[in-house]
């Protein structure tokens, strides 16, 4: 009980408004909604040829083995050799080899069917490959590149966010960040979904401080600027931190930079309050967000429902539920799972379980979340029978136990003389996989002795 649920999200993260992974060692864009412009159109159309991976053709490394398999692929014809199939055949074998092995490769391909032509993308299948090999240095990538250029194909946006997301996909970020820098001072320049996922990905695993100090060289040296999806990462992170002080100096730094915070910002910096059981603050942002013109969607009513309530403000949450209905957001088992966890919390568990008939009386279905919180709110007020009766609709729903009112519902099974009960209670929670083996029987062992000793001492239970 207690933990911000998952959905407590906006619908769009800031995960989503970065560019998802190219599939494809090549450049073709996916920008979410927005229809590209002739000039994306015509770049992404260079780089267009997609590559089908056959991970399991090679089963050596060695290099004379990957010509004799080539060469038999092209003598009998089962294949056309044209492009997308010498694409396919170094992609798969990049999986396997050494950088200068594919490069070799690649070259046997160009001598042995002078009709093949490499483009970028097959270039790209070398980069990414050059990225990801273990090397204390970029001297690969660099080898790599110098190659595309010689035969005519200079490093462009495609080119840099295959090596940086090749580059961080193995942790090696600080060469994402240095390389980022060359080929920018080259003119390849990163895009802004490029930049604003090495900005998530130096979050992660960087200081704050390292974060702002790229920012500043990027703008400085290179003009570009964050947008409101930068903000929203860094917000989005110090939020995670618990830093919610740097969180609303943020907005104020989004604001002074042209953009408008939307509601995906002010439901991260409500979500970061809840963390801190801080619900006062958590209606100031509501405020402030109303102040500004940003009209609340349902994440903003859930999470300020579930941060009222987790504060013991379960008045004031049942206050905005009504808020909610009004602006026409209709309550879901998040809303109601949110105000039974803070009626549970005030010892109301009765009034709890009175909330689940009236949510399905609305035609809302509760969840397993939903029948846990009341499970352990039940039991710790004491109505162990009640509890019996929820837990009889949790098994009859297929749902799986959490490991704190499983606890909780042994605990008062336990004390309450029902010993058999708990072990039915237990071959479940294993049988469903609520828990493993192990968790499941040592809570269960711990109470039995606890109750054991505490007759032996003459204690009422």
């Amino acid at each position: 009980m207690g933990k911000i649920p998952p959905v407590l999200r906006s619908s769009v993260s800031a995960s989503t408004l970065i560019r998802a992974p190219l599939k494809t060692e090549n450049s073709q864009r996916h920008h979410f909604n927005k229809i590209p412009s002739k000039k994306q159109q015509q770049k992404d159309s260079d780089d267009s040829h997609k590559t089908k991976i056959i991970p399991s053709l090679f089963k050596s490394p060695e290099l004379s083995e990957a010509k004799k398999l080539l060469n038999s692929f092209i003598s009998t014809k089962q294949t056309p050799p044209d492009r997308p199939f010498h694409n396919s055949i170094l992609q798969s074998y990049a999986l396997v080899s050494t950088v200068d092995d594919s490069i070799s490769l690649l070259q046997h391909m160009i001598k042995t069917n002078p009709a093949f032509s490499p483009d970028r993308s097959t270039y790209h299948i070398l980069l990414s490959q050059a990225c990801k090999a273990p090397h204390s240095d970029l001297s690969p990538v660099h080898k790599t590149l110098n190659l595309m250029i010689n035969n005519g194909f200079e490093p462009n946006q495609g080119t840099t966010d295959i090596a940086v997301r090749s580059l961080c996909s193995v942790n090696r970020v600080d060469d994402a960040v240095e390389l980022v820098k060359e080929l920018s001072l080259k003119k390849s320049l990163p895009d802004i979904y490029t930049y604003n996922f090495l900005i998530k990905c130096l979050c992660k695993c960087r200081a704050l401080s390292s974060v702002y100090g790229f920012i500043d060289e990027m703008r400085s040296s290179f003009d570009i600027k964050p947008n409101l999806v930068t903000y929203t990462i860094l917000i989005d992170n110090v939020c995670n931190t618990k830093n919610l002080r740097e969180a609303m100096r943020l907005v104020s730094a989004l604001n002074e930079s042209g953009f408008k915070p939307d509601c995906f910002v002010y439901n991260t910096i409500m979500k970061g309050y809840c963390m801190l059981s801080k619900g006062s603050e958590v209606i100031g942002v509501y405020k402030r967000m109303k102040e500004e013109g940003v009209e609340p969607d349902l994440v903003t009513y859930n999470t300020l429902i579930f941060g009222l309530s987790k504060s013991g403000r379960v008045d004031e949450a049942r206050k905005y539920l009504k808020i909610m209905v009004e602006a026409g957001h209709f309550p879901d088992a998040v809303t109601y799972t949110s105000l039974m966890n803070g009626m549970c919390r005030k010892g109301d568990s009765l009034g709890a379980l009175a909330l689940l008939e009236e949510m399905e009386a609305r035609g809302c279905s509760p969840n397993a979340c939903t029948y846990n919180t009341l499970l352990h709110g039940l039991c710790k007020s004491r109505f162990l029978e009640k509890g019996i009766e929820l837990y009889g609709l949790i098994k009859e729903g297929g749902m799986k136990l959490e490991t704190a009112s499983y606890a909780t519902f042994v605990r008062m099974l336990c004390r309450g003389g029902r010993v058999a009960k708990a072990y039915e209670v237990f071959d479940y929670a294993v049988e469903s996989k609520s828990l493993t083996d192990v968790a499941a029987y040592t809570t269960l062992e711990s109470t039995l002795k606890w109750l054991k000793k505490a007759k032996e001492n003459g204690h009422a239970v």
